[in-house]
């Protein structure tokens, strides 16, 4: 029954994009406007995404809206539903799971309004008929993502290296398939760690929910201190950064700054400070570009630089930067947070590459290459 209505739906979608109607690319004078879902445009994590998204915008003279939709279902579908009636060329997307891309999907292929997801892919193992329905679309461009799985086993690692044992858990909203990436990593991590030491074992927690609030963040870390009193660890595993300030504050509140030692994802503004002070042992991050590359598909696809979606599904992956001491966090600062690790010239270069090139300037983003363009 349930492949049967997976079809129905399936088909519906694929009815809905046929009744698109063709765009033709932009005149070099015609403006141009894009749309941003996004969970939210001024936590951490968002604000970040939003000044390079604003930057590229200014340099490309592009007009930008942003629609703030929380990971709230609805919010999301109906996002795309207002940035089309809005008279946006193109859109890209995030928080976005992936039967929530079917609507999306259907919606801009009958608008004729091309769509990139960022920090998000569709999942071709977990939903088949949904990554088919992106791969036929003449309007999905691609998706920008991470390597969540190697990014949680890097984390813990973290962790397990500094001695951490009793680990506990924080995810952000069931389901969600960047957490859900994430927490094998993390189990895979505490697997490899314990079959290589029999002798001295390391134990994962069930995970908590704190949803995307400081507030959430506290209960589920109170939450596990309770449970466990031998806990010497916490990883809250994003959410855009609100969750893990709040669980930092619940382990200050307890008294236990230093002795639990967190990692997380989603660099925060004082993560030099915390890590000096031993409120933070490890982060990854640094990815607040990662949209910077779907708005560059997205512009291009408006004009007429890329074309031929339909039957390709263009997967592009972007690094994470991991810092585990004040002296890893300072060059970070230097080159992403003080200023932003492409000037407006460099921005504008990035708007003539070709697809593979931009995927290829995405793989070389690091402190490195930062520093390296800016002369250091």
């Amino acid at each position: 029954m349930k492949k049967k209505v997976t079809s129905v739906i399936l088909s519906a979608a694929m009815a809905a994009s046929m009744l698109g109607v063709n765009a033709a690319p932009v005149m070099a004078d015609e403006p141009i406007k894009i749309g941003v879902s996004i969970w939210s445009s001024t936590d951490v994590l968002g604000s970040q995404c939003k000044r390079i998204l604003d930057e590229a915008a200014d340099a490309l003279g592009v007009e930008v809206q942003y629609v703030d939709q929380g990971h709230v279902s609805e919010k999301v579908t109906a996002s795309v539903d207002q940035l089309c009636a809005a008279g946006c060329q193109g859109i890209v997307i995030c928080n976005s799971a992936d039967t929530e891309m079917t609507s999306a999907i259907a919606t801009c292929d009958s608008n004729g309004v091309y769509l990139a997801q960022f920090f998000r892919i569709i999942s071709e193992e977990a939903n088949p008929d949904i990554y088919e329905l992106a791969k036929a679309s003449e309007y999905y461009v691609g998706a920008v993502h991470e390597n969540e799985p190697e990014n949680g086993e890097k984390l813990v690692n973290i962790l397990l290296d500094k001695g951490c044992r009793n680990i506990g858990l924080i995810g952000w909203e069931q389901g969600d398939a960047t957490w859900l990436g994430r927490w094998e990593g993390y189990q895979a991590g505490v697997d490899a760690w314990n079959e290589a030491h029999p002798d001295d074992q390391a134990k994962l927690s069930e995970p908590q929910y704190a949803g995307t609030t400081s507030e959430g963040g506290a209960k589920a870390a109170d939450a596990l201190m309770s449970a466990d009193p031998e806990l010497d660890a916490l990883i809250p595993a994003g959410g855009g950064g609100e969750p893990l300030q709040g669980a930092i504050s619940a382990v200050e509140k307890a008294g236990k700054t230093g002795e639990i030692a967190i990692v997380s994802t989603d660099f925060l503004p004082d993560l030099g400070e915390r890590l000096e002070n031993g409120s933070m042992a490890g982060e990854s991050g640094g990815h607040y570009c990662d949209p910077l590359f779907a708005f560059m598909m997205v512009y291009n696809a408006i004009k007429g630089n890329y074309t031929d979606f339909g039957g390709t599904f263009n997967d592009v992956l972007f690094p994470y930067l991991y810092v585990a001491s004040p002296e890893d966090y300072a060059d970070y600062e230097t080159y992403f947070v003080d200023r932003l690790p492409y000037t407006k010239d460099e921005l504008v270069e990035m708007a003539d590459l070709s697809l593979e090139d931009l995927a290829a300037t995405a793989a070389k983003l690091s402190i490195e290459d930062a520093a390296e363009r800016a002369g250091a």
